[in-house]
C-alpha cells in the first residue's frame, strides 16, 4: 500500500498518474496547503521542507515502512520498484532521467514562478516579462525535443512523461497551439488519451472539491508569504524548554 500524502497540485498529481498506471494499492491522503496542514507535526515527519507530497510505502526497502519526499524521487522509486517506466536499457534510462531532471529543475519551477506572477503579483510587469518569457523558452525545448522522439524521455513512455504533463496543463494560456507547437500538442493529446491521465484529471477535481468542503470556516494561509511559511517552520520545530 502506498499512501500518497498531497495535494492535487502539478506536483501531486505526477505521483497519482504514476500510481495510476502501475496499479499499484494507493490511497490519497489531503493535506491542504491553503490552511496550513504542511506544518503539522505529522506531515513535517513525511516531509520536513514542509511541501507536499509525500509517501509512505508500507511494504518499503527491507520490509516494513518507508517514507520518500521529492515528487521527482518519488517517481524514480516507484518505477524502480515496480521495474516499470523506466527504461532498462542503459541509454534510454539515462536520457530519460535527464529528461525528468529537465522538468524538475526548469519547467517546475519557471511556469511556477509565472503563475504566481500572472496570478498573485499581476503588478510586477518586470518579473511576469521574464517567466512568461522562459515559459515559452521552455516550450520550444520540448517542441524541438519532442520532434525528434516519440516521448519525452526517449521512444517510451516513462517518467519523464509523467513528471512534466501535470505543468503543462495550463499551454493554452501561453499562445501554445497545433499550428506552432505541432510536436508538442501530439505528445499532449497522447497524455489525454491514456485512461491513467484521464483518471487522475476526474480525480483531482474531486480531491479539490473535498478539500474545499473540508477546509470551509477554517482560516487561510498566505502560501506565498515566504517569511510567514519561515516563521511557521520555526515555531512547528522548535523544541519546547
Amino acid at each position: 500500500m502506498i499512501e500518497l500524502h498531497s495535494s492535487p497540485t502539478p506536483n501531486g498529481q505526477k505521483v497519482m498518474i504514476m500510481l495510476e498506471e502501475i496499479g499499484i494499492e494507493w490511497k490519497h491522503i489531503d493535506v491542504d496547503i491553503n490552511v496550513g496542514e504542511q506544518f503539522q507535526p505529522g506531515h513535517l515527519k513525511l516531509n520536513p521542507n514542509n511541501k507536499i507530497p509525500a509517501i509512505v510505502d508500507t511494504e518499503g526497502p527491507g520490509g516494513g515502512s518507508y517514507t520518500m519526499m521529492e515528487s521527482g524521487a518519488i517517481l524514480v522509486y516507484l518505477a524502480e520498484k515496480t521495474g516499470r517506466f523506466l527504461p532498462k536499457d542503459v541509454r534510454k534510462r539515462y536520457d530519460t532521467l535527464q529528461w525528468l531532471f529537465f522538468q524538475v529543475a526548469h519547467i517546475g519551477p519557471m511556469f511556477g514562478q509565472a503563475n504566481h506572477f500572472n496570478r498573485q503579483a499581476r503588478d510586477n510587469q518586470y518579473a511576469r516579462d521574464r517567466y512568461n518569457n522562459e515559459s515559452l523558452r521552455l516550450y520550444r525545448v520540448l517542441e524541438n525535443r519532442l520532434g525528434e522522439s516519440a516521448w519525452l524521455g526517449c521512444d517510451e513512455y516513462s517518467i519523464a512523461d509523467i513528471a512534466t504533463y501535470p505543468w503543462c496543463k495550463g499551454h493554452g494560456e501561453r499562445g501554445i497551439d497545433k499550428t506552432t507547437f505541432p510536436s508538442f500538442m501530439r505528445w499532449f493529446e497522447s497524455m489525454e488519451a491514456r485512461p491513467a491521465v484521464q483518471r487522475n484529471n476526474e480525480m483531482a477535481a474531486e480531491i479539490r472539491a473535498r478539500m474545499e468542503k473540508a477546509a470551509k470556516d477554517k482560516p487561510v494561509i498566505n502560501m506565498y508569504d515566504t517569511r510567514d511559511n519561515a516563521e511557521r517552520l520555526v515555531r512547528a520545530t522548535s523544541r519546547k524548554p
